[in-house]
């Protein structure tokens, strides 16, 4: 029997297997979930020992424990670092517009729908059926070792020090990691950069409790009031980011790249299909797809301030706060951006109010050097798996642990991604497309018979 053939064989266990795993509410950043973020370690360290791993260990840190695993039985191949994270967001983005519980995983229509899905349990999975099955039938051409991390939605705070204390237990020629987008069932694409990522916290703080609004309104500046105003003007007429210095590092592209970018424009249709809108914005003087993909943002990610509850309640905040993401591109440094958006902040906030700019976390942006032997290898495994060569993009999104992956192991990365546009992840109604999830098992075991010289 071939890898192939116990694909097809298992592939209805292997989905019940999926399910049993995404039924753990998993969500890191909410602490009282923290007991469900170890259970879902301990079930990941176990199913990797069910797989035939030679090893697998739940590694304490200070936050959630990450889960490592091993098979090194094929002395002198390559050994590849495959990447990938076990905890999956909050669901009340609202829970009521989810058409199924999110912890209880359902098939509708040839998509699997839960949280975390496709981020990135279902995509991680993936990756882990296809070990499972070049193991089963013998025919692993590689060595593999497995990193899962419990953090990587609430920042991978630990997982960064953690690569580092541990940089001969993760030594490998290459890191795989399962945790983006195709363009399309019928049309991969490889992601070859990645934003990075300065995340903090504007609060902005006014009387010293919150006040009646008709006996105060008039003559105490509101901080929600104040807050949308210091927001509002850190963008300027043309959509451009509005912080001295905010563009100062960026790489521009030349007018080549910018067509070999354009090769996958984003189009308003598609734009309408995954949002609903109609009508784009941003920075004007650039493409939808450049836009996303070579140009940095500044994102409003939530506000915070005052009554919020059912009915109404005429009170004046004490104070209001935002959470406030950049995503970043070659050469903008994170701790710079963070500096840059604080000083702007503190120059806008007027005489009535006082803020605050707090930093939670960062990450490095990533570029993936196109001549690079494993590039050429997942192109092939990706013509292979979905039938067609893929194409490259620049990916909006932020992964930043691989920027760590690269700088301190040394390693290049390559970014096997399953998951579709319109997954909804981070979103009600997650999903991930069952035939992407076969497919791209077949994908990863031609990829990794061709790294071990079998394909």
């Amino acid at each position: 029997m071939t890898p192939y053939d116990y694909i097809e064989a298992q592939q209805d266990a292997f989905l019940e297997q999926l399910k049993e795993w995404l039924r753990i509410p998993s969500i890191s950043t909410l602490s009282e979930h923290k007991a469900d973020v170890r259970h879902a370690a301990e079930w990941l360290r176990a199913h990797f020992m069910l797989m035939g791993m030679a090893r697998a260990e739940v590694f304490e840190t200070p936050g959630h424990p990450i889960v490592y695993a091993e098979w090194l039985g094929a002395p002198g191949a390559p050994t590849v670092l495959i990447y990938g994270h076990y905890d999956v967001q909050p669901v009340d983005d609202p829970a009521r517009q989810w058409r199924s519980d999110p912890f209880e995983p359902v098939v509708r229509d040839g998509k699997l729908y839960a949280r975390g899905a496709t981020d990135d349990k279902g995509q991680t999975f993936t990756q882990m059926k296809a070990v499972q099955s070049l193991l089963a039938t013998g025919e692993m051409p590689v060595n593999v070792k497995f990193m899962v991390e419990g953090e990587e939605e609430c920042g991978s705070t630990n997982a960064y020090a953690f690569v580092e204390q541990h940089a001969d237990l993760l030594a490998a020629d290459v890191v795989v990691v399962s945790d983006s987008h195709i363009l399309a069932p019928d049309r991969p694409s490889i992601v070859t950069g990645l934003r990075g990522m300065t995340y903090m916290e504007i609060e902005v703080f006014g009387p010293s409790h919150a006040l009646h609004s008709g006996a105060y309104g008039g003559i105490v500046h509101n901080p929600a009031q104040a807050l949308a105003e210091i927001l509002a003007a850190l963008h300027d007429g043309d959509g451009r980011v509005a912080v001295p210095g905010f563009y100062d590092d960026v790489a521009e592209l030349s007018a080549g790249q910018r067509t070999a970018l354009a090769k996958v424009p984003f189009t308003l249709e598609r734009l309408e299909h995954e949002t609903g809108l109609t009508a784009p914005w941003g920075e004007a003087g650039y493409e939808l797809h450049e836009r996303l993909g070579i140009r940095p943002t500044l994102e409003v990610n939530g506000l915070i301030s005052g009554w919020t509850g059912e009915g109404s309640k005429t009170v004046l905040p004490d104070t209001a706060l935002a959470k406030v993401s950049c995503r970043l591109v070659p050469y903008q440094d994170p701790l710079k951006i963070y500096r840059l958006v604080a000083d702007r902040v503190a120059a806008l906030t007027p005489p009535t109010v006082r803020s605050e700019v707090r930093l939670l976390h960062t990450g490095n942006w990533v570029v993936v050097d196109l001549d690079s032997p494993y590039i050429r290898a997942a192109a092939r495994a990706y013509e292979f798996g979905f039938g067609a060569a893929p194409v490259y993009v620049r990916e909006g999104g932020s992964i930043p642990i691989i920027g760590t992956f690269q700088k301190t192991l040394g390693t290049p990365a390559v970014l096997l991604g399953f998951g579709l546009p319109d997954d909804n992840l981070h979103a009600p109604n997650e999903r991930f497309h069952l035939g992407n999830f076969h497919r791209g098992m077949k994908t990863a075991v031609h990829f990794y018979q061709q790294l071990g010289g079998r394909a």
